[in-house]
């Protein structure tokens, strides 16, 4: 798996963007529903961690996304 150290991660990045703590984990439900909005929706968080409103962005999206498929290994 030496393509993941490859591909240049900065760390914390995502959870700075939702305004998770980086000792929490992200959970699921958030990354599922940012990755089903559409860029430029405004989805509300479904979790009681992090802010409560957030603006998916196509960046937010292919992060949400990787940080989904990193879950899964």
């Amino acid at each position: 798996m030496k393509w993941i150290q490859k591909i240049g991660l900065k760390k914390g990045t995502l959870h700075r963007q939702l305004g998770i703590p980086v000792d929490k984990k992200i959970p699921v439900r958030l990354l599922d529903s940012i990755v089903a909005a559409q860029a430029g929706d405004v989805i509300k968080n479904p979790t009681k961690i992090g802010l409560n409103k957030i603006k998916v962005t196509r960046k937010l999206e292919r992060r949400a996304i990787l940080a989904r498929n990193l879950k899964k290994i």
